[in-house]
């Protein structure tokens, strides 16, 4: 699945849902969603992780569509290797 394509399927799922409980709301259920991501981590359930990883990304997505970026544009930044440094990998002190 493309990146813009799950920012898509994430909104047809939660968008009203979660525009409606606003950026604030949004984002204390992504602290939430990565507190488990770092319980899941420390007790060492790849499984769980796993779990725990596709919920932080839907609710890293949600509040994206929520402040109106792309996603797939954003990650871009990352294209090219190192934003700082340009190199692959990172050469940054």
């Amino acid at each position: 699945m493309e990146i813009r394509e799950f920012q898509r399927s994430i909104e047809r799922i939660y968008f009203e849902r979660d525009s409606e409980r606003g950026l604030e709301g949004s984002f204390r259920w992504f602290v939430e969603e990565v507190g488990e991501l770092a319980r899941a981590m420390r007790e060492g359930e790849p499984g769980r992780m796993a779990e725990e990883f596709a919920d932080v990304l839907a609710w890293l997505s949600t509040m994206s569509s929520i402040c109106g970026v792309e996603l797939e544009e954003a990650v871009g930044k990352y294209a090219a290797g190192c934003p700082k440094c340009g190199r692959t990998p990172c050469q940054c002190e």
